[in-house]
């Protein structure tokens, strides 16, 4: 029986080297790092739901996010199945977002 290899699985591929360097955190990335603790902490979804909202993003987007961006995107996408946050709702506060900094 031949295995499934999804897009995100780069197990026996060239992916090239990997950056092995310490950085320092975006602030943004650290509040990405925090909602997911605090989301996962207190039941809204666990590891196992965010892991798959990461391998179900397509190969196009999954290839173009970085690795926080990866995490938001996923992040997202459960909370507005679980009907924690609604679409109109998100769509409000990026308008407001793009406002402030005006630029889309």
């Amino acid at each position: 029986m031949q295995r499934l290899q999804r897009h995100h699985d780069m197990g026996g591929r060239d992916a090239g080297p990997i950056e092995r360097a310490e950085h320092d955190y975006a602030p943004w990335e650290k509040k990405v790092d925090a909602i997911l603790r605090l989301a996962s902490a207190n039941g809204v979804f666990n590891i196992d739901e965010h892991r798959r909202g990461v391998e179900e993003l397509g190969p196009g987007i999954y290839d173009e996010l970085t690795y926080y961006e990866r995490w938001i995107s996923a992040i997202t996408h459960i909370l507005l199945e679980k009907g924690v946050l609604h679409v109109d709702e998100l769509g409000r506060e990026m308008a407001a977002i793009e406002a402030r900094w005006g630029q889309p």
